[in-house]
C-alpha cells in the first residue's frame, strides 16, 4: 500500500470536512441522506414484494392490475373504506409496539398474539366482575387488566431471555400458542356465558361499558389510544435515559454491562411494556368491537403487527402510517374475495411475501454510498491525495 493510501485509511471521518474546505457537503444534505435509507429501502422492498406477488396472481389466471385496484378501493377508495382501514389499524399500532420496543434491545419478540388474547380475556372478566360500578371506573379497570395480563405474559419472555438464556423468538411464539389454548379453555369453560350456544363467549359487556366511536367517524377511540402509545414510545426511546440505555444495550450487551447499566431490568421492563400494549389491544377489541371475549380475539393482529414493526424499522412514529397501510390491505380482503373470486387469505399471502422481502432487504443497509456522507467525503479525499500533505 502506498504512503498516501495508508494516510487515507488513518484519517478520521470527522477531520475530512475540515481538510476538504470548500468541498465539504451541506449539513442539510447529509441529514437527508442519513435518514433517507430508512425510507427508501423499505419502500423498495414493498414495491418488489408487490411485484413478486403480481407474478403469483398472474400464474393463477387473475389480473394483478385488477387486484391492486380492488385492494385500493376496498381499503382507501372511499370514506367508508378509510374508516374501516383505520379501525383495523388501531390494534395493529399496539401489536407493532409489542415487536418494536424489544427490538431496540436487540430482541425479536413475535408472540404478541398471545398477549392480545389474554389481555382481551382479562379485560372481559374484570368488566363482568365490576358490573354495576361507574362506567369510567369499569373501563379503567378493564384497561389495567389488559395491560397487566399482556405485560406479565411478554415480560416473562424477557425474564427467560435474560436470566435463563432462552431464545425470546422461540419462547414468545410458543407462549402465544399456550395463550390461545388458555383463552379457549377459559371462554369455553369457567368464563363462558351459558347463553352463548353456537360461539362460546364470556358474558357480554353492558352498553355503558363499551368504548364508543370518535365523534364524526365510524372509528372507535382505540385508534387515538394507539397513536398516543406510539408517540409516548418514541419519546421513551429517543428522549429519556431509559431509552438511551436500551439503545446501548441493544448495540452491545457486554459494553452496556461494563458501563454499569442494569441490563436485566431493562430487558424485563421493555418486554413487559411491549406486552402491556398488546394486552391493551385485546382489551380494546373486547370493549370497542366484540363486546365479549371469544375466539375472534385470535384474529392475527399480533402476527400482522410483526410485519408493521419491521416495515417501520421499529420506529414508533413510522408505525402509524404503516399500520394504516396494512390495515387497508386487511380491510380489502372481503372485497377481493367477492369481486375476483380469490380466497380471503390472499391478503395473508401478500403480507407473507412482503415480510420475506423486507427481511431480505435488511442485508442492504449500509451498502449504498448515496446514504452515507462519510463515504462521499472519503471518496473526494482519495481522489485528491494532495489534501493529505502535512496531516498526521
Amino acid at each position: 500500500m502506498s504512503e498516501t493510501g495508508a494516510m487515507a485509511d488513518t484519517v478520521s471521518s470527522a477531520s475530512v470536512p475540515v481538510m476538504l474546505g470548500a468541498k465539504s457537503y451541506p449539513t442539510a444534505l447529509e441529514w437527508i441522506a442519513r435518514r433517507a435509507e430508512a425510507l427508501v429501502i423499505p419502500l423498495a422492498a414493498l414495491i418488489v414484494g408487490m411485484a413478486l406477488f403480481s407474478l403469483f396472481i398472474a400464474l393463477v389466471g387473475k389480473s394483478p392490475a385488477q387486484l391492486y385496484e380492488t385492494m385500493w378501493r376496498g381499503g382507501f377508495g372511499s370514506w367508508f373504506s378509510v374508516q374501516n382501514s383505520l379501525s383495523r389499524a388501531a390494534p395493529l399500532l399496539l401489536a407493532a409496539l409489542c415487536v418494536a420496543l424489544p427490538a431496540r434491545l436487540g430482541l425479536v419478540v413475535i408472540g404478541g398474539e398471545g398477549a392480545i388474547v389474554l389481555g382481551g380475556v382479562a379485560a372481559a372478566a374484570m368488566g363482568v366482575a365490576a358490573s354495576g360500578a361507574p362506567a369510567f371506573f369499569v373501563i379503567l379497570v378493564m384497561g389495567v387488566a389488559g395491560l397487566a395480563a399482556g405485560g406479565i405474559w411478554i415480560g416473562a419472555v424477557g425474564a427467560l431471555r435474560h436470566y435463563r438464556a432462552v431464545n425470546e423468538t422461540i419462547s414468545s411464539l410458543l407462549m402465544a400458542y399456550i395463550a390461545i389454548a388458555l383463552m379457549n379453555h377459559l371462554v369455553e369453560g369457567p368464563l363462558r356465558d351459558p347463553a352463548s350456544l353456537n360461539k362460546p363467549s364470556t358474558e357480554p359487556l353492558a352498553e355503558a361499558y363499551r368504548i364508543g366511536n370518535i365523534p364524526g367517524m365510524d372509528v372507535h377511540w382505540g385508534l387515538v389510544v394507539g397513536i398516543i402509545a406510539c408517540i409516548l414510545s418514541w419519546l421513551l426511546i429517543e428522549k429519556t435515559r431509559w431509552g438511551f440505555a436500551a439503545r446501548i444495550a441493544g448495540g452491545n450487551v457486554r459494553a452496556a454491562q461494563v458501563q454499569g447499566l442494569a441490563v436485566g431490568p431493562l430487558i424485563v421492563g421493555f418486554t413487559a411494556l411491549a406486552g402491556g400494549f398488546a394486552g391493551l389491544a385485546g382489551m380494546l377489541e373486547v370493549a370497542a368491537v366484540q363486546g365479549s371475549a371469544n375466539a375472534s380475539l385470535a384474529a392475527g393482529y399480533g402476527y400482522t403487527g410483526i410485519l408493521v414493526a419491521f416495515l417501520a424499522r421499529h420506529n414508533p412514529l413510522a408505525i402509524i402510517p404503516v399500520a394504516f397501510l396494512l390495515g387497508g390491505m386487511d380491510a380489502s380482503g372481503g372485497l377481493i374475495q367477492r369481486r375476483m373470486d380469490l380466497p380471503d387469505a390472499t391478503v395473508l399471502v401478500l403480507q407473507g411475501m412482503l415480510f420475506v422481502v423486507i427481511l431480505f432487504s435488511e442485508t442492504f443497509y449500509g451498502r449504498f454510498k448515496a446514504f452515507n456522507p462519510d463515504l462521499w467525503q472519503r471518496g473526494d479525499l482519495l481522489k485528491r491525495p494532495d489534501l493529505l500533505k502535512g496531516t498526521a
